[in-house]
């Protein structure tokens, strides 16, 4: 399957040396590595050169059709899925070496062919054993999301079948979203297999002040200490970075302790720590924030859906989580302390960001007027709201996003013309960052997904 390509040969062989010097740095510190394995996914071609494989098509994933996925997967019981499995393996550690961790996700957001449990267990015994077969010390590590993302395929049993069809210990488990839908909780902390509870909080890199804080706070430690606990670690498996650098700070702080701490003399600290100045009107900026916008409840899913990244729409929902004064009166205070803190490079992205969100929260304001007066047959409403929005909200929001290099539209541009080696493929590069962030496919098929606030896109 492709689409917007092929990738030019300079493209693999520049992903080839930075995989080198990530191993590199990476063991250089101490970390495990992990390399992928394989899943039991393989392409159509194959089918022609050995025809006789038992291998079905997977259905389409997400809003594209088979022309660009529908998979094919081999079954467990066909010996070519041994083949391929240890064949692909062997040469993936003659080239990288291994710290005998590998990744596999069969079922990933694909829904599998049967509930059938027997089949379940089948298909991830096969997958480990072709990761044991190479490396005897194979440890599998696999992503939870597709138990809470198709909870209504995975039930219980299902769950329990394809957890314990590999050896206990030798699976490790990422609890992709657990602090908004922990899976440990209704799968008997996943049947015995150990376990990281992990942090998603982000979507498509997207903008927007969001956090999960009292969720984040209590959750490791709850988890930690839930009857017959296999948790082993704390993670962070967010879509996007470089987008409220607090809560990343928050996690890793966490990951040290043995208790939760109190949030707001936490986020006094951080205040301080990040800007080199204790200043208390910034510190209360901080704990109104803390309060408010970083401290959603209940299953919450960071995905900026603002009428100002979204194509234009009477239904859509502008309802937040939180009190809009306290993110306002969080402004202010940034705002009054920026002849003292201006100079900092952390404080001046705050505001900025601060600011943004602010400007995001006024357009929903003028949406819901525009679609009263459109509704209620208002022009002159109509005309005067849309002009606001339009001439001047928008324009002072690219202006404010301007400011600072790191809300740029070129920063996200910038990379791509220096990786091409020709203009051929700087023009490949460049398109295909672009519709990332708006169509993300040849007919908008993950439309928005991971739409962005950058000075350059907003007009």
């Amino acid at each position: 399957h492709t689409w917007a390509g092929p990738l030019p040969f300079s493209w693999h062989q520049k992903k080839l040396n930075l995989q080198y010097r990530i191993l590199e740095r990476m063991r250089s510190l101490g970390m495990l590595t992990v390399l992928p394995a394989f899943s039991g996914h393989i392409p159509q071609g194959i089918l022609r050169v050995f025809p006789q494989v038992n291998a079905t098509q997977l259905g389409n994933w997400s809003h594209f059709d088979c022309t660009y996925s529908c998979a094919y997967l081999l079954s467990p019981e066909d010996p070519m899925f041994q083949v391929i499995g240890t064949l692909f393996l062997k040469e993936l550690i003659k080239e990288f070496g291994t710290d005998h961790v590998y990744s596999a996700d069969t079922f990933n957001e694909m829904r599998p062919l049967s509930s059938n449990t027997t089949y379940l267990s089948m298909v991830s015994t096969a997958v480990f054993r072709s990761m044991a077969e190479v490396d005897p010390h194979a440890i599998w590590l696999m992503q939870g999301w597709l138990f809470q993302h198709q909870r209504d395929f995975w039930q219980p049993a299902q769950v329990k079948a394809f957890l314990q069809g590999v050896p206990l210990g030798r699976m490790l488990v990422l609890d992709l979203f657990a602090e908004s839908k922990p899976v440990y909780l209704w799968t008997e902390s996943f049947y015995g297999q150990p376990f990281i509870w992990c942090m998603l909080h982000n979507f498509g890199g997207n903008h927007g002040l969001f956090g999960m804080v009292e969720s984040i706070n209590q959750g490791p430690f709850e988890a930690r200490h839930f009857l017959n606990s296999t948790m082993i670690g704390i993670g962070l498996t967010p879509e996007g970075i470089e987008q409220n650098d607090v809560i990343y700070e928050l996690i890793t702080d966490l990951g040290w302790l043995k208790e939760p701490v109190n949030l707001q003399e936490w986020v006094a600290t951080y205040s301080t720590e990040r800007y080199g100045v204790k200043n208390m009107q910034i510190i209360k900026a901080w704990q109104l924030l803390f309060q408010s916008v970083y401290n959603c409840s209940g299953p919450c899913v960071n995905h900026n859906h603002s009428p100002l990244v979204h194509r234009p729409s009477f239904r859509m929902n502008t309802e937040v989580w939180y009190n809009k004064s306290d993110v306002y009166e969080a402004w202010h205070l940034f705002q009054n302390t920026s002849g003292e803190l201006g100079n900092s490079s952390t404080f001046c992205y705050d505001l900025v960001d601060i600011v943004r969100q602010v400007l995001q929260q006024r357009v929903s304001d003028y949406y819901l007027e525009i679609k009263q007066a459109f509704q209620k047959h208002v022009l002159s409403q109509l005309l005067i709201t849309g002009g606001v929005l339009i001439y001047d909200l928008l324009p002072e929001l690219d202006t404010l996003l301007s400011s600072d290099r790191r809300f740029l539209l070129g920063g996200w541009l910038e990379p791509t013309h220096k990786m091409a080696t020709s203009k051929k493929e700087e023009q490949l590069y460049d398109f295909n960052a672009r519709n990332q962030l708006t169509l993300w496919g040849p007919d908008g098929n993950i439309l928005d997904y991971a739409n962005k606030q950058l000075a350059g896109l907003i007009l």
